[in-house]
């Protein structure tokens, strides 16, 4: 089975894929639930040992350890 990283990274590299069908579900201490989840348009770069993800100005950096869900256009296709 493929890590979150390594996931992520085929469906930014792969042409067969549109990285904008992604969303990737994470923890995030002070959220509703303390879970936010991300759509692949508003991922900006994929690190060694974080994403990047941003809206506007603000830049936030989540750790893979943080991902616990990958759904592919619409599809569950990661969980932990």
């Amino acid at each position: 089975m493929l890590t979150s990283h390594e996931l992520l990274l085929q469906y930014w590299h792969d042409p067969r894929y549109v990285f904008s069908e992604v969303i990737v579900c994470y923890v995030d201490r002070g959220a509703l639930g303390d879970r936010s989840c991300v759509n692949g348009r508003d991922i900006r770069i994929l690190e060694s040992y974080y994403f990047e993800i941003g809206s506007g100005e603000s830049t936030k950096f989540i750790p893979y350890h943080r991902i616990r869900k990958i759904t592919y256009a619409g599809e569950p296709v990661w969980e932990r």
